[in-house]
């Protein structure tokens, strides 16, 4: 697999990485024989979070032994230096290394104070004096902020929402990282699963030199997708342009990306489905969503106790409520026709 250059942190990692947030869905052992089969197709570089329950420790266990060969990525939610390297300590173990390759802050509100002796930017600076990580780095679902990051300079690595979807505001961080030589990462290649065509979009950023994709895998036939891509890669040519500009009219304005920044719901309604159930019965097999079981799922709406959790922790600014009743109605008058199907 062909390699790139991920910005002033001068590693080379593979053109596709890998994702790991969908493999906590899937028992140790699937996940396993999945992390093997991708650092044997040529995948060295590995993401992942403390936030993604299992996660790190199905990392830990299927690719320890190769440690020395990878890059290995993970984040933290901690609001304080004291709680990063308590994560970062957790992530160590989990992961079995002495070291993260990039340790990244997950989506913070805001940039951190890079003076406060106690706060997360000195706790990155001093873990990287101690050898516990190599670079540092930041994710973000908000434009601004990681336009903000780009020009401070202060990160080897910005992770960013990038797809075929993605506008030319987006593309425009993409330019400044390549400017700063700041490695970008490319989380939701897929757009939460609203990109069917994975060919289109894999397209579409491997115009970018300098843009790293992480695939979220949690299934072999998608993995092998994706490595046969590397393989014979896609062009981007007039029909996956067309494609691309089919999905970008269907998908025009705002919808919910699935990022799961909404959780936890006391209603315990499936937000990141639920507020895009139109779109995913139009543009997926709609059948695993005509169960009874699924059905009592997005009737909980009807439970919602307007908290505005997740109204105010959407990074992409929705009216969640409004939209779940919204969706409800829709997905009401689609079961009602498909339901017996």
């Amino acid at each position: 697999m062909d390699l790139m250059r991920l910005g002033r942190t001068n590693l080379f990692a593979s053109r596709s990485g890998f994702g790991a947030l969908p493999i906590q869905r899937i028992p140790r052992e699937d996940a396993a024989a999945i992390l093997k089969k991708a650092y044997q197709g040529g995948v060295n570089f590995f993401d992942t979070a403390r936030a993604y329950t299992d996660s790190e420790e199905k990392i830990g266990f299927a690719l320890s032994e190769v440690r020395n060969h990878i890059i290995l990525a993970t984040k933290t939610m901690a609001k304080d230096k004291k709680t990063l390297f308590r994560d970062l300590e957790t992530s160590l173990k989990n992961l079995k290394t002495d070291y993260i390759d990039i340790y990244q802050l997950h989506n913070p509100t805001e940039l951190p104070d890079y003076d406060d002796p106690d706060g997360l930017y000195q706790g990155l600076v001093e873990a990287k004096k101690k050898g516990m990580i190599r670079f540092f780095g930041l994710t973000n679902h908000r434009l601004k902020l990681a336009l903000q990051a780009a020009e401070e300079q202060k990160y080897d690595t910005i992770q960013f929402p990038l797809s075929s979807l993605s506008s030319d505001e987006d593309l425009k961080l993409v330019e400044l990282c390549k400017k700063n030589d700041i490695g970008f990462i490319a989380m939701k290649a897929m757009s939460g699963g609203l990109i069917t065509n994975a060919a289109s979009t894999f397209a579409f950023l491997r115009q970018f030199d300098n843009v790293l994709p992480i695939w979220g895998i949690q299934r072999m036939s998608e993995l092998d997708e994706f490595l046969s891509y590397e393989k014979d890669p896609p062009v981007l040519d007039e029909a996956l342009q067309q494609v691309i500009r089919q999905d970008r009219q269907q998908l025009a304005g705002s919808f919910c990306r699935g990022c799961g920044y909404c959780q936890p719901c006391p209603a315990h309604i499936p937000i990141e489905t639920a507020a895009r159930i139109s779109l995913l019965l139009t543009r997926a097999p709609y059948r695993s969503y005509m169960t009874d079981e699924f059905k009592s799922q997005m009737e909980r709406i009807q439970d919602c106790t307007h908290c505005n959790h997740c109204k105010n922790h959407c990074p992409y600014g929705l009216d969640t409520p409004n939209l779940l009743k919204y969706m409800l109605g829709e997905y009401q008058k689609f079961y009602a026709v498909h339901h017996a199907d």
